[in-house]
């Protein structure tokens, strides 16, 4: 039984600073940045005295791996998207469709697990899908299978790796377990993810993936420098693996050899780095500092304490049970509050105590699968619809909704069942 703190103004107040700046990171009233939001709430904790300096410092400094992972990863994605390399994968796909949607879905689908696995879900949501909107709009496709197919599988296929998804290193911080340990526990139940959630979405888009789509459509030709940012990027993936293999924070081997594919290939064009640098959406770093202070506000409520002590409890009476409840918990709570926030509590509340590495598994599978039931779920779908609007293209909560309700669930149950 979870023994809950004794709720006092200072704590209402905290819970309800938290909970209103993250309200607000996803509806972002007036239209005003989600960072913007989220360093608001922090503020609102400091001015009010219910947090010190010293502990929103301290919380803003122990996420330095995740913004340099964050910043390597956003680096590359641009140096990709500037050098043509996501164009001629969306191209290449129209290419070998052969005039079938269901085929060009297909091979979308399984670009977006590549991109998710080795370059991290917010990739496949910003770079991504905008060269697939336009070859698909080029094929005379009906563009929205394909665009869901590029939303879902970002959060999907986003616990192959370690990598693929900046909420693994909240989730697990310094806990993050070395490669062969993490693929021993998440192979299985991210096939089972990936695959269960490609059934899904081809099952209710089977109507507009029954016409056909045009197959003549023209491949950009990569050019060099693209060839050298491709080079670049199997790089970093192999620098980011090695990084995992031995147990080494991601986040400054990330950076350091992003940024050495950069200067590759800026200096191969004799061009200087400023028009990449200015195009790169560096408020997410604030953003996510934002929110490791008004979590750390709710920790020192004692709000997390009680839950570690429950999931403790739990885990210790029911390891199976609980790996399944909090899985799911987790999962539904990520559209509450977005993954992010409720990976911190999460993974804060499973890193607390000695917690089976099942009951951990589960939580991350919900924190990085749970988002595909909403648009408030994740980052990475926050950037999808901001992708969308700049292409035009609007998905509606409702939409989005109907569509996860069928394949958020089915996933999640696969997943945890191979756990």
């Amino acid at each position: 039984m979870i023994h809950w703190p004794a709720a006092g103004v200072s704590h209402v107040a905290t819970w309800s600073i938290a909970a209103a700046a993250t309200a607000a990171v996803i509806v972002r009233p007036g239209k005003w940045p989600e960072a913007v939001w989220a360093v608001v709430g922090a503020l609102a904790l400091l001015l009010c005295g219910l947090i010190s300096i010293s502990t929103a410092l301290q919380a803003v400094v122990e996420g330095w791996d995740v913004y340099l992972f964050l910043t390597g990863m956003m680096l590359l994605s641009e140096l990709a998207r500037r050098e043509g390399l996501f164009d001629t994968l969306a191209g290449w796909a129209v290419r070998h469709a052969g005039g079938s949607a269901r085929r060009l879905f297909a091979l979308v689908y399984g670009i977006g697990v590549v991109v998710t696995v080795f370059m991290s879900n917010d990739a496949t949501a910003v770079v991504l899908t905008p060269a697939v909107y336009v070859v698909a709009k080029k094929a005379g496709a009906k563009p929205l299978p394909y665009l869901f197919a590029c939303a879902f599988i970002a959060n999907a296929a986003s616990f192959v790796l370690p990598i693929s998804n900046p909420a693994n290193l909240v989730v697990f911080g310094e806990h993050m377990p070395p490669l062969l340990a993490w693929l021993r526990a998440f192979a299985l139940p991210a096939i089972a993810s990936i695959v269960v959630t490609w059934g899904t979405l081809a099952l209710l888009f089977r109507g507009e993936l029954a016409e056909p789509v045009e197959s003549e459509t023209r491949v950009p030709k990569l050019s060099g420098t693209g060839r050298l940012a491709a080079l670049g990027i199997v790089g970093v993936v192999l620098a980011m693996l090695a990084a995992s293999a031995l147990g080494f924070p991601l986040g400054a081997p990330t950076l350091i050899a992003s940024l050495a594919a950069i200067a590759t290939v800026q200096a191969s064009k004799r061009e200087a780095p400023w028009a990449l640098l200015e195009h790169v959406s560096w408020s997410v770093l604030p953003l996510v500092a934002g929110l490791f202070v008004l979590v750390a506000g709710v920790v020192q409520t004692g709000l997390v304490a009680a839950l570690t002590e429950g999931l403790r409890a739990a885990a210790h009476a029911a390891p199976r049970e609980t790996a399944w409840g909090a899985g799911a918990l987790v999962a539904f709570a990520s559209n509450l509050m977005n993954n992010l926030p409720a990976g911190l509590v999460a993974g804060t509340a499973a890193n607390s105590g000695a917690m089976p590495d099942g009951v951990r598994s589960a939580i991350a599978i919900g924190i990085d699968l749970g988002p595909n039931l909403s648009v408030t779920g994740s980052l990475a779908t926050i950037l999808w619809l901001a992708a969308l609007r700049r292409e035009g293209e609007h998905v509606s909560a409702w939409q989005f909704l109907r569509v996860g309700a069928v394949a958020m669930p089915l996933a999640l149950l696969a997943a945890l069942a191979c756990l």
